[in-house]
């Protein structure tokens, strides 16, 4: 696709950017299991205050047709029409330290020329460390911690924090095209892909959200408003116990998951399995149940309908 003009438009900043900030990247696209991307993307929006620096085009990098613009009608005329957005900002955490944050849809068109403009923005600024949050759906039951891989250049955080490390090809994303543009320009880069139950995929899981947090936090050093994260994650977690218990095939599906978990985090075979692979194998009707879990979730009336509250 040709590209007429700049992909990015400046946005003006009294005082400048400080150097040597975190740079934290959150694109949405190709995957976003249990909606960890977009509702770390939301919960920062509403608590990190971010005023953007850099706003990317949508005539340029984005397939409108692929993901169309979300309009409000009311009755005979249309209120809002809301556009997706891009952009990378300066935002503040708990303790009113400044980081930069790359946020919003992954870009359909111009990778290159967006990885261009994030790197030179990067070196400009002299961006200390790079780091990206994805999730992937796997086989892996939610009464455990979530996993992770871990890939990058940070050996320390690959030690402490990937319990799932394969040799494998997958469809990239813009966002592993950074991480191997900023690694071979010597920047320092953590990249963790989260592991989310796949029967949780499709549901906006708070956990997922809560973990992708706390590995932006282990990697920056940055402290990130969770209280309300670790709320919602009681409460979801409560109603997906309660759906298991009600539902053998349910409950038995979480039980192989846990044996298969808990076998291969102790190095273990099972049933003639590779401990390096997470596989459904004989799983009664994931799919199935996935939806009937998702439907009941989705049925379930809030904390807020239960007392009484709109």
């Amino acid at each position: 696709m040709p590209i007429s003009g700049e992909i990015h438009e400046h946005v003006a900043r009294v005082g400048g950017v400080p150097s040597g900030l975190p740079l934290v990247v959150l694109l949405t696209g190709f995957t976003d299991a249990g909606s960890a991307v977009s509702g770390l993307i939301e919960h920062l929006t509403e608590t990190a205050d971010p005023e953007p620096l850099l706003v990317f085009d949508n005539d340029v990098l984005l397939d409108y047709r692929a993901r169309r613009p979300v309009l409000t009608f009311d009755q005979d005329h249309i209120v809002e029409l809301r556009p997706a957005r891009l952009e990378l900002s300066l935002a503040h955490d708990a303790l009113a330290r400044p980081f930069l944050l790359l946020s919003g849809y992954e870009p359909d068109f111009a990778w290159n020329a967006f990885a261009d403009v994030v790197l030179d923005f990067a070196a400009e600024h002299e961006v200390s460390t790079v780091t990206w949050v994805h999730s992937i759906a796997m086989p892996v039951p939610h009464t455990r911690p979530i996993g992770v891989t871990v890939s990058g250049n940070r050996a320390e955080l690959t030690a402490a924090h990937s319990v799932w490390r394969p040799r494998t090809q997958v469809p990239g994303t813009v966002g592993h095209l950074l991480e191997y543009r900023f690694v071979q320009s010597e920047r320092s880069v953590a990249s963790f892909v989260l592991l989310i139950p796949h029967y949780l995929a499709d549901t906006e899981y708070p956990d997922a959200v809560l973990t992708a947090a706390d590995k932006v936090m282990a990697a920056t050093g940055l402290v990130l408003l969770t209280d309300e994260l670790r709320e919602k994650r009681v409460g979801y977690l409560e109603r997906v116990d309660e759906q298991v218990a009600e539902n053998e095939e349910l409950a038995q599906m979480v039980r192989t998951l846990e044996h298969r978990y808990d076998a291969y985090m102790a190095g273990l075979e099972v049933e003639g399995e590779s401990p390096a692979e997470f596989t459904e194998g004989s799983l009664p009707s994931a799919d199935e149940l996935a939806a009937e879990l998702e439907r009941f979730l989705a049925t379930r009336p809030g904390d807020d309908d239960k007392n009484g509250r709109a």
